[in-house]
């Protein structure tokens, strides 16, 4: 079944006179009844009964043009949809981002963009690092803000910002009066990390062997949030990056001098891979607006 055959039905079903169907169709006459016949061909029924010079639906073709109005109306409507996600103004952006910056600066991105660009649709993904590259790798999201994308061939990959890693400790610490501190200094203590897989746990362990020592990790955790609070309750120390909803009552912040204690965040997009008006749009404002200059 021809895509033109339906449509041509359509016509005929609405006029109900193949004269003119042909002529509103900008064909011959033997050439549309050809295509109708082989659509009854095709379906094994008569669409049509004769009267005349006019024709009229039958019982099977009023069931036929009630699915064809159906799909012809869905076909059209997808085309709508289809337009308006090519207006960068009322397109929509998928975007991934790591847990760590969901409280602050996802949010702050996204109001100074929506401030220009209110009827942009941003469909959000919180995810891990690798999870976020496997979803940008097989098409489920535009961009992803993560830590960097070095051993996924295709992705690109472009720094932002650095942000620094703070040790906390509990604000009854020994070492909470300190304003910093060196790695070394929490050989000894229980450490608080995130569970392998996840990067901040990658660099953890990176910085902890350059500082010449192998952790004593006591808990894994998924959150900063969850990571904090069991710093709060005096079970470790950890190594994190610094969060408004960490309560500094409970947690002191310490600036870590040797070795340098620092995370970097980029954006990631798949190369080659054709992105929205409005993607496109999203990806040079965030450059635009969040890249510091080195």
């Amino acid at each position: 079944m021809e895509w033109q055959q339906i449509e041509y039905f359509q016509v005929v079903a609405r006029l109900q006179h193949m004269t003119q169907a042909a002529e509103a169709l900008s064909i011959s006459q033997p050439a549309l009844s050809r295509s109708i016949a082989r659509l009854e061909e095709e379906l094994g029924v008569s669409l049509f009964e004769r009267q005349g010079r006019n024709i009229i639906l039958n019982q099977y073709g009023k069931l036929f043009l009630k699915h064809v109005n159906r799909i012809l109306k869905e076909i059209e409507e997808t085309k709508r949809e289809i337009q308006a996600l090519l207006d960068p103004e009322y397109g929509e952006v998928s975007l991934g981002f790591l847990h760590t910056l969901g409280v602050n600066m996802v949010p702050d991105i996204l109001r100074t963009f929506q401030c220009n660009h209110p009827h942009t649709k941003i469909k959000l993904y919180q995810n891990n690092n690798i999870s976020l590259l496997r979803q940008l790798q097989v098409g489920e999201i535009d961009l992803c803000l993560v830590h960097h994308a070095f051993d996924f061939p295709h992705i690109q990959w472009e720094k932002l910002w650095t942000e620094e890693l703070f040790i906390m400790v509990p604000a009854s610490h020994p070492l909470a009066k300190r304003k910093s501190i060196t790695l070394d200094e929490i050989q000894s203590e229980p450490l608080i990390s995130y569970k392998p897989g996840f990067e901040l746990r990658k660099i953890a362990d990176k910085l902890c062997r350059k500082a010449n020592f192998t952790p004593n990790i006591t808990f894994e955790g998924e959150e900063v949030t969850t990571l904090a609070g069991l710093v709060a309750a005096g079970l470790g120390v950890a190594l994190l990056p610094d969060q408004e909803e960490i309560d500094s009552s409970k947690v002191a912040k310490l600036h870590v001098s040797w070795p340098s204690c620092e995370r970097q965040i980029g954006l990631s997009w798949y190369e080659d891979r054709y992105l929205s008006p409005a993607a496109t749009r999203f990806k040079d404002f965030v450059f635009s607006h969040y890249k510091v200059a080195e």
